[in-house]
């Protein structure tokens, strides 16, 4: 490996995958290439003289930290733009000139189908992502898949590029994130074109996140006509979000019309057979051998997030083995204990309930509060008032004066639609959960 510039370097990157964060080394690395070894430095190769420039100032040191490490000898490294996007395809077009394969996606490895564990929660999302395996952009295109964090999108994103990639399609997978980066990279450079390119080229677009984009005009713009472009052709796209296309505030009505032409799949909490059925998948990966009445404690334990579910058996392992004991439910309990609050703390207040709705529906205090009945604030004040309830233990009296002075009949009213709505409407169950575990946290940070 230390004698071959791809290898090497495709090595350092997946190094500095573990020291940087995912937008950054989508802006920053994704694309770069190791081109030749010069003595003790790699060249590497990378998308314009701003990337360079950028890799020189912030992520150098870190480079070389991890070349030396790597090759087992000192190294440095030095950068070079690489041919722009004209030169490529003039280079194509020459005779006999050999056809270079598009950068592969940064996919992880054990996110494919055949580790995606299905139950009734995430039943439809899986056999629509199976679909776009097998006849991609035909049968659901575009695809969007919802649901709260640690349920399960990203990993389904993952598994169809996986599929894609071995059909030997060109397949590009970012955060909406890294697009609006990249977009921001591009215009200062005046490299729209390339920009352009790399992204209406693909034969499948999966991006994750894309909730991100709303309200940033120029990036929504730029991803409309890429969108235009990509289905028009017949090329797939795939989409994740924590909201249904309805509930993204402050995005583009043309935007959230076309997310809404194809299927739509959303993801729920993972009942209790399921927590289960992944957490004996999690201790087969580990070869590990765990038994039923060890995992029922923890599956019990972690409803909402499959990948809080996960890393309490990995927690629990961890603490068997330090600690000597054999896999029980009572080593559960200790190894999970400092997990839980030590003291009975009190019901979330008022001000932080309605503090996190607004954040949560990207609303200010003051629609909240207001008389307004339109429904983009009508159904988060209702909400409100259903957590007021059940979380903070408040009258009804309480409530309204805390949303404004309206009077107990009213609360009475939305409080209870809430609560019927929970019992019948995926999205209102979704956001409900969504926003419980987002107060939740909040507390464990004050």
């Amino acid at each position: 490996m230390e004698d071959d510039p791809i290898a090497l370097w495709q090595a350092v990157l997946k190094d500095l995958s573990s020291q940087v964060s995912r937008a950054n080394f989508d802006t920053w690395l994704d694309g770069t290439q190791g081109i030749r070894l010069d003595g003790e430095d790699l060249v590497v190769g990378t998308r314009s003289e701003f990337v360079t420039e950028w890799l020189q100032k912030r992520l150098r040191p870190s480079i070389i930290r991890s070349l030396t490490d790597l090759a087992g000898r000192p190294m440095d490294v030095a950068f070079e733009p690489l041919r722009g996007l004209d030169d490529q395809v003039a280079a194509l077009n020459e005779p006999g000139a050999p056809r270079t394969s598009q950068p592969r996606p940064r996919l992880r490895e054990r996110y494919t189908f055949d580790n995606y564990i299905v139950g009734p929660s995430n039943r439809l999302a899986f056999a629509a992502v199976e679909g776009v395996a097998h006849d991609a952009g035909h049968l659901y295109n575009p695809l969007f898949i919802y649901g709260a964090a640690g349920l399960g999108k990203t990993h389904l994103l993952h598994a169809v590029g996986h599929a894609l990639l071995e059909q030997n399609l060109h397949v590009v997978y970012l955060s909406a994130e890294a697009f609006t980066n990249q977009l921001i990279t591009a215009i200062q450079q005046r490299k729209m074109d390339d920009f352009r390119a790399r992204y209406r080229s693909a034969d499948a677009l999966l991006m994750d996140d894309v909730q991100f984009i709303a309200g940033k005009e120029q990036t929504q713009e730029e991803f409309f006509y890429t969108f235009n472009e990509l289905y028009e052709a017949g090329k797939q796209i795939v989409i994740t979000s924590d909201k249904s296309p309805a509930h993204i505030q402050h995005l583009e009505d043309r935007l959230r019309t076309r997310f809404e032409w194809g299927m739509i799949a959303d993801l729920q909490a993972p009942d209790m057979e399921t927590r289960m059925a992944i957490l004996r998948h999690k201790a087969e990966e580990q070869h590990i051998r765990v038994r039923d009445d060890v995992l029922q404690v923890i599956a019990s334990r972690f409803k909402n997030n499959i990948r809080e579910l996960e890393g309490s058996l990995t927690r629990v392992v961890a603490y068997s083995r330090l600690t000597g004991e054999s896999l029980s439910p009572e080593l559960v309990h200790s190894a999970l204990a400092s997990l839980e609050p030590t003291e009975p703390r009190l019901p979330p207040s008022p001000e932080l309930i309605m503090d996190t709705v607004c954040r949560y529906f990207d609303i200010d205090r003051t629609g909240l509060l207001s008389q307004s009945r339109e429904k983009r604030v009508a159904y988060p004040r209702q909400i409100a008032m259903y957590l007021m309830r059940e979380l903070a233990h408040r009258s009804l009296v309480e409530i309204g004066d805390a949303l404004g002075g309206r009077d107990h009949s009213t609360v009475h009213h939305g409080w209870r639609k809430m609560e019927r709505s929970l019992a019948i409407d995926p999205e209102t169950k979704r956001d409900i959960g969504s926003l419980r575990e987002m107060i939740e946290q909040s507390r464990r940070i004050a």
